[in-house]
């Protein structure tokens, strides 16, 4: 069962802030264990949003906060091997993207209206969560943009024993002499009523429907990058093209203002591939060194979805994310 990105816009009749009904869950690509479900969940704002329940277990609730352009079943995998461990774990269709509410006529676009707002999908998914029922503790796991949206929810207070994150978006990689052209740009395009366009370099197609094995900067495994890719042929409505003026801008100023606080005190693993080019190695070298207790481990040979990489990579990954939670469990 599959749903439809272009009717799945803000300002529609549905339900009210706080409701969870039921959605559809995509296993067909998934590889999600069996029970997996999902839901629709709606903000205070009135967007539509989508959890999926990838699994229940009693050694605690993962919350697994996805990068830009991606969507809960892309998880499916990691959630089995999360249950092998004992760990439930959940995944969410941020707005703007997946299955969830889309903002602009060009439902290809990337946008939000302020980085801020992703924090009410935050305490949706949390809501739902206790609705559920399911057992504590928490833990976080954060992919790219996810990263960026879970260290601001770690600031706000987001109820988990220990956080791990996979090349967190604490900056966005591009040459240092582009930078003031990215802040320019973005912004003058806000200030002119041209924020929905696309930024620069983008357009509406999805960069992983296309993008070639050889020289990709996604995964060093070819099957996995298949596999990714077969999802947006069987279920065209899940691709999001490239980002927004507006989201850029938004995105630069949020990565500035967290880079400005300290890190939680709060146990953290992060990995990031030695080969990292679509975040900033640099951002989470110089955030990981000002964590207290945090750790950092750099993939040798690792691209950006290290949850999608060749099997030597993805499985060190898992193992130590385990273990890290593992280690953190909170005493009775």
């Amino acid at each position: 069962m599959s749903g439809s990105a272009a009717s799945t816009r803000p300002g529609r009749d549905g339900p009210r802030a706080g409701e969870m009904t039921p959605a559809p869950f995509l296993a067909d690509i998934a590889n999600a264990p069996e029970e997996a479900r999902a839901f629709w969940l709606t903000t205070p704002r009135g967007l539509r949003l989508r959890m999926a329940h990838l699994g229940r277990g009693e050694a605690g609730t993962v919350l697994i906060f996805p990068g830009r352009t991606e969507y809960a079943e892309k998880y499916g995998p990691a959630a089995r091997v999360f249950a092998e461990a004992g760990f439930g774990s959940v995944a969410v269709d941020w707005q703007g993207q997946g299955l969830a509410d889309r903002f602009l006529p060009d439902t290809a676009t990337g946008h939000v209206d302020r980085f801020a707002t992703y924090q009410d999908d935050v305490d949706a998914v949390l809501a739902a969560v206790t609705d559920l029922g399911l057992p504590g503790p928490f833990y976080l796991v954060g992919h790219s943009m996810g990263g960026c949206i879970g260290l601001r929810a770690l600031h706000r207070g987001l109820p988990v024993a220990a956080a791990a994150f996979s090349a967190p978006m604490w900056g966005i990689g591009m040459p240092p002499h582009l930078r003031p052209a990215a802040w320019l740009i973005s912004g003058a395009g806000g200030a002119l009523g041209f924020g929905g366009r696309y930024a620069p370099g983008t357009s509406p197609e999805s960069f992983l429907a296309n993008v070639p094995y050889e020289g990709n900067t996604l995964t060093s495994d070819r099957e996995q990058l298949s596999w990714l890719q077969s999802h947006l042929t069987a279920h065209p409505e899940l691709s999001l093209g490239g980002p927004s003026l507006t989201w850029l801008l938004e995105a630069l100023r949020e990565m500035r203002a967290l880079r400005r606080l300290a890190p939680p005190r709060l146990p953290c693993l992060t990995w990031v591939g030695s080969n990292e080019r679509i975040v900033d190695p640099a951002a989470i070298r110089e955030t990981m060194a000002r964590w207290p207790g945090g750790r950092l481990h750099v993939a040798p040979g690792g691209e950006h979805e290290l949850m999608m990489e060749r099997p030597e990579i993805r499985d060190a990954f898992f193992e130590d994310i385990i273990d890290h939670f593992s280690r953190h469990r909170p005493a009775d």
